[in-house]
């Protein structure tokens, strides 16, 4: 066990990339248990962590968010939620929590919406009066609700992981956390637009709220596609994902008739490129996967967590503090991929329920992605924004105080995960 450690801390501190540390470390592992027989595994190990039929779905869903990227949709959504919204104090800011909802449906990576949403939203915000470091926090903070909400690239990726939960139960048990998210975003977002006196908008007339309804209702029915087809068990998650890519090139070429050729060869090149990353992690992460599992580190890591407290809340709390902090220096998918082989087996063996755990770790690392020194959304939040890093942390404190309590109470209250999935059954 020692040598895959020191060769997993000293990789990580010179900064190599994480699936090379993976990998390496499982290799020193492997090697240090049983010599040179142990490293034939390896390449196994590897291709059984990107064999996964259900991977298909990971390319189809992230080709289907470009597409929608690239076709305009996010004009359209934004204008439907501005017409919301009309004459609210602080619309603008209302509006960017509201779209990232509609969004997450769309798209499932964080990223993603933080461009595609700020590069409309930011600019708006800063000419309307908005200081530009809250409307980059606003706009980060309301992004991380994408993986969260069904569909989502890093739930398909913990199903593959792990095999012990389907990604239907996963996709169903984010719908409540992620509408907390929202909610409690939308908390304050309303009370520092009465408190700061952020602008109002003129009334949207009703004829072009209907209007703009229309025009982003073809959109919106891709999340149904997905979600309906695959809750009601007409499809599968990859079948789909595929008619949702079918469906978004032909909404975007024959009836919004902004999806050029060019576009959809960008946003192919975009796919590739994404996918690339997350295969290789996945097969990197099969390879330390297999390590934890032999060497018993996962057994390790539950008795460790009992020797602090006997209280399963307490328990789950200070897990929760690990995640975060291993979200400070990882972007959501390496850090999924080092550590839920470890920490899921530890909090099965702890009596913790599967499903419920599985969510609020994928809400915790999610929500680490607005958090200091790597943050992605937030740093790439400031960048669009031309705001200094630093301006942007200190803005989404607030935020960052409201997932906290989201944090909290999906601890506290497993049914606030597991109960829609319950119904399926």
């Amino acid at each position: 066990m020692t040598p895959a450690i020191a060769t997993f801390v000293v990789l990580l501190l010179i900064g190599a990339p994480v699936a090379v540390v993976m990998a390496l470390s499982g290799l020193a592992g492997g090697y240090a248990m049983g010599g040179e027989r142990m490293l034939g595994i390896i390449a196994d190990r590897m291709f059984s962590g990107v064999s996964g039929f259900l991977l298909i779905a990971v390319p189809y869903f992230i080709f289907t968010a470009e597409l929608m990227n690239q076709g305009g949709l996010t004009h359209k959504l934004i204008a439907f939620n501005n017409a919301l919204f009309g004459r609210v104090r602080g619309a603008l800011s209302h509006v960017n929590v509201s779209v990232s909802v509609f969004f997450a449906g769309l798209t499932g990576a964080a990223i993603t919406d933080t461009v595609a949403i700020g590069k409309i939203m930011i600019p708006e915000m800063k000419r309307q009066g908005y200081d530009a470091e809250y409307a980059a926090a606003i706009t980060a903070c309301s992004s991380i609700i994408g993986p969260i909400i069904p569909p989502s690239v890093v739930m398909v990726v913990y199903a593959t992981l792990l095999r012990d939960i389907s990604v239907i139960d996963l996709f169903a048990g984010g719908i409540i956390p992620g509408l907390l998210m929202a909610l409690a975003l939308l908390g304050v977002s309303f009370f520092l637009a009465w408190k700061r006196g952020y602008p109002k908008q003129a009334p949207t007339p009703f004829k072009v709220a209907v209007l703009s309804f229309l025009a982003a209702l073809p959109a919106m029915f891709v999340p149904l596609i997905i979600l309906g087809g695959i809750l009601s068990g007409l499809t599968t998650i990859t079948e789909a994902s595929g008619f949702a890519a079918v469906y978004a090139i032909l909404i975007g070429v024959l009836l919004y008739r902004n999806l050029s050729w060019r576009k959809i060869w960008n946003s192919l090149v975009v796919t590739v490129r994404f996918s690339g990353v997350v295969f290789f992690l996945l097969a990197t992460s099969a390879v330390l996967g297999w390590f934890v599992t032999r060497s018993g580190i996962a057994r390790d890591a539950a008795g460790l967590i009992t020797t602090f407290s006997d209280s399963a809340f307490l328990q789950l709390m200070l897990v929760c503090v690990l995640l975060i902090l291993i979200g400070t220096v990882m972007d959501v998918l390496p850090a999924l991929v080092v550590v839920a082989p470890v920490l899921v087996p530890a909090m099965i063996q702890l009596g913790f329920d599967p499903l419920h755990f599985a969510i609020l770790m994928i809400v915790v690392l999610n929500i680490s992605n607005v958090t200091p020194p790597v943050g992605m959304t937030l740093m790439t939040a400031a960048r669009i924004a031309n705001v200094p890093y630093e301006r942007a942390i200190v803005a989404s404190l607030p935020f960052y105080v409201a997932f906290l309590v989201v944090i909290v109470l999906l601890a506290a209250f497993p049914a606030l995960s597991t109960w829609i999935p319950s119904l399926l059954d």
